[in-house]
């Protein structure tokens, strides 16, 4: 229901942009985030918006770098990427209320790979 697009190589200091499409639910209603994950490392949490889309949440480490924004896709917009972004990025919508936690998303799109090189 999630697909998840966009995954590539590229330089450290370059830019990426995802993109997730849903299927088979009402995308409004849902909050959708994106999170990843690195080899050897858990899945942590990068960015939500809200379903208006007037609020975001950013992890620290990807503030001012990353901008999340939807309208019937959701995006996530990676400028000055650094090799520690590489990981496959991940879109999740939850129909509850605002969270960061990974299990509290309901829907989960199949990943795309981010590399960067140094």
């Amino acid at each position: 229901q999630l697909q998840a697009s966009g995954g590539g190589l590229v330089q450290a200091g370059g830019s990426l942009r995802l993109s997730c499409a849903a299927s088979g639910l009402t995308f409004s209603s849902v909050i959708m985030a994106w999170f990843r994950q690195a080899p050897g490392k858990e899945r942590e949490f990068v960015a939500l918006i809200t379903r208006s889309g007037l609020s975001k949440i950013y992890a620290d480490s990807v503030k001012g770098r990353f901008t999340i924004s939807r309208d019937n896709t959701v995006y996530l917009q990676m400028n000055s990427l650094k090799p520690e972004d590489a990981a496959v990025y991940y879109c999740a919508a939850a129909k509850r209320g605002l969270t960061t936690k990974s299990w509290e998303y309901d829907y989960w799109g199949q990943g795309t790979l981010v590399t960067v090189s140094s």
